[in-house]
This record gives C-alpha cells, structure tokens and sequence, in this order.
C-alpha cells in the first residue's frame, strides 16, 4: 500500500508539534497509521506483534526561508472628510 503526505520540517517553529509534522496532502489530516495497520490485519479483534516497513522517496521539496517575514498587509489611511468630522464633533 502506497500512501503520500508531506513532511514539514521546521526547527524554528513556535511549538514544539510544529516542528515536525505529516499530514495528507489533500485534506491535510494526519494519517492515522494506526488505523492503516488494523486494516492491514483485518480489523480482527486481538494483539498483535506486527512489523511495519516505511519506505521514504522525496518526491519534491521546498525549503522554508531562513528568516520569513510575518505577513503584514498595509491600509493605506484615507483623510476624514469634513462632514464625518463635524458629525463627531
């Protein structure tokens, strides 16, 4: 069974679950390998000893600048009109 997601590796991230992360690149859920491996099973009730193989392939990769700048959006501000001054005064 072949199953894609994306790592994100970020050393610099606020929190601690960020820094590391695997998630579906469709839904951006989490993969719930555990869920998988019962499936592998048969959803047979049990414990079970089980071996689980993890092939990585890099598919693609973008790296995250060393220094990104937070997203800052400039209003520009418009002059009060004359009548909206009055009105507040």
């Amino acid at each position: 069974m072949t199953k894609h997601y994306i790592l994100s590796l970020d050393p610099t991230a606020k929190y601690e679950w960020e820094r590391c992360t695997l998630r579906d690149p469709i839904t951006a859920e989490h993969p719930a390998l555990a869920e998988m491996v019962a499936k592998a099973v048969g959803d047979r009730a049990g414990s079970y000893l089980v071996a689980v193989s993890i092939e990585v392939k890099v598919l693609e990769a973008a790296t995250i600048p060393s220094n990104p700048a937070p997203n800052l959006v400039e209003v520009p501000s418009r002059p009060q009109h004359a009548q909206l001054a009055e009105l507040v005064a």
